[in-house]
């Protein structure tokens, strides 16, 4: 599975672990999993301590959950990421969009 799932109901947070790969390939996975018909919840954790690559789709991804999740209101943490990744992440201007741990 490229994508491991946990919700805390007490807390509402939704985390999401992503696998090696954070593309396409788990478009369908993630929608389903943030977005599929469900109400946002409180806080999302984006784990990437196992990517070891991102394309553009994942940062697209990221954007549709901010939107769904409230926009500025949004209370989203990206944690884990590899040097490469935050780069790629800061460069985009992601730091200024989600919390980077």
């Amino acid at each position: 599975m490229s994508l491991t799932i946990h919700h805390d109901t007490e807390l509402d947070c939704l985390t999401l672990q992503m696998g090696e790969n954070f593309d396409f390939s788990v478009h369908r996975e993630f929608h389903e999993a943030c977005l599929g018909g469900r109400a946002p919840s409180r806080s999302y954790v984006i784990d990437l301590g196992e990517v070891s690559s991102m394309d553009s789709s994942a940062l697209g991804m990221l954007l549709l959950l901010r939107e769904h999740a409230g926009g500025e209101r949004a209370e989203i943490r990206i944690v884990n990421a590899g040097t490469e990744l935050r780069g790629t992440l800061r460069v985009a201007g992601f730091d200024k969009l989600f919390v980077l741990h």
